[in-house]
């Protein structure tokens, strides 16, 4: 009977202890589970960790590397807010109700790169002396050369201006067709003979005079921002380059603060796109959808002083391009809240073509439509005769009769 007893107290103990080695054994199998999850965590963490370190890395390699092909110097995003913020200090006034209207195709759709075309040829140093007083970019076709060689006997001839800085610079994107390889020895050599071409690898088309202006923009801002005043205008122009200089931009007088973003022309003021799909003027609805253009100034010729160019070119980065260079340089500055001011004459800068007389040419900056012959011709006139342009002339009678001209001109243009 004592020995059942005791062999059952063993049988207990003998329960006990094996419920309790699975007890412990249990125990120790949990706790390696919890470790083993914990160190999983850890793991994960640390790899999710190590992936975003390497992905901020590549990111801060991208954006080093895309400053380092950016056209401009590196900036802050600060800077750059400050610069807009700076530029929205000029107000629009009067046309901030048209602005206004620029509703979301001033966003991108389409964004330019930061980077410009290629540059076929350039002319790096033309600033390295001296910042210049006034800059020429003249917009113009690689194949006419005859319009260049007048260009630079005429209204572009340097010496017209000497003492005050005067650079100009031909705009020249790339032709198509089958001389394109003679046309383009023919360009370098005329650039090596006078070092006044700029060139990049664009089709050169009047649907592309947007980025032909933004060229020269660009290449104000990269290698003469030092300069006091730009002027782009076209090929067939005739310029009074020494009324300009002497006259509205006068170099004798101190620099004044309110000529900084600065931009004047003939201004066109609440003009609506053209819809009519037969004209060369058209707009299509779905690239320009607003009813009305902010104020621009004729892209035949505009003046504007230099600091503008850079914020020109920066505000295009976020802007659809529109084939409308005019337009579209007005777009610019209606996101940079820059208004085009009158200049100080209305007659001064005209789109299109004055008939000549050396009293009127002699008093104007811009007239539209000359052959190169013509150009030379009426160029030598008027220097011939300008001391006494305007001797027994009736001014007013010539007032009246451009007025009628003029009225004239706007209604054919708005047909």
């Amino acid at each position: 009977m004592q020995w059942k007893r005791r062999h059952c107290c063993t049988n207990i103990a003998g329960i006990l202890v094996l419920l309790l080695c699975v007890g412990v054994l249990l125990f120790i199998s949990e706790y390696s589970l919890l470790a083993g999850k914990k160190d999983h965590q850890v793991n994960s963490v640390t790899h999710t960790s190590q992936k975003l370190e390497r992905n901020h890395s590549m990111t801060k390699q991208k954006i080093l590397r895309q400053e380092a092909m950016s056209p401009f110097p590196a900036r802050s995003e600060g800077n750059l807010s400050s610069i807009l913020e700076d530029s929205s200090q000029q107000g629009l006034k009067n046309s901030l109700a048209s602005n206004a209207s620029l509703s979301e195709e001033v966003r991108a759709e389409s964004i330019l790169k930061v980077e410009p075309y290629k540059y076929i040829i350039n002319e790096e140093d033309k600033c390295q002396e001296k910042d210049p007083f006034l800059v020429l970019l003249i917009a113009i076709e690689p194949q006419h050369v005859q319009a260049r060689d007048a260009i630079r006997q005429t209204w572009g001839n340097e010496s017209i201006a000497e003492g005050v800085g005067f650079v100009r610079l031909f705009l020249l994107g790339i032709r198509e067709g089958l001389t394109t390889s003679q046309l383009q020895s023919s360009i370098e050599a005329e650039s090596q003979q006078y070092h006044d071409i700029i060139q990049q690898n664009y089709i050169d088309s009047y649907y592309n005079l947007t980025i032909k202006t933004l060229m020269g923009m660009h290449w104000i801002a990269t290698y003469c921002p030092g300069a006091s005043y730009v002027m782009k205008t076209d090929s067939d122009m005739f310029i009074n380059t020494e009324y300009l200089i002497q006259k509205l931009l006068n170099p004798s007088l101190p620099p004044r603060q309110e000529k900084r973003k600065y931009f004047t022309g003939y201004l066109m003021r609440g003009y609506s796109p053209n819809r009519n799909k037969h004209s060369k003027w058209y707009m299509s609805p779905e690239l320009y959808p607003s009813k009305r253009y902010p104020t621009f100034c004729s892209g035949t010729g505009y003046v504007f002083s230099g600091d503008l160019a850079e914020l020109i070119y920066r505000a295009s980065l976020s802007i659809r391009r529109l084939h409308l260079e005019d337009v579209y340089v007005g777009l610019c500055l209606a996101k940079l809240r820059i208004e085009p001011v009158p200049p100080p004459n209305e007659f001064l800068f005209n789109h299109w073509r004055v008939s000549y007389s050396s009293c009127k040419y002699s008093h104007l900056i811009t007239s539209h439509g000359f052959l190169p012959t013509e150009l030379i011709k009426y160029w030598h006139h008027l220097q011939t005769n300008k001391h006494s342009a305007c001797i027994n002339v009736p001014k007013e009678k010539d007032k009246v009769r451009r007025l009628r001209q003029r009225k004239l001109l706007w209604k054919r243009f708005m047909a």
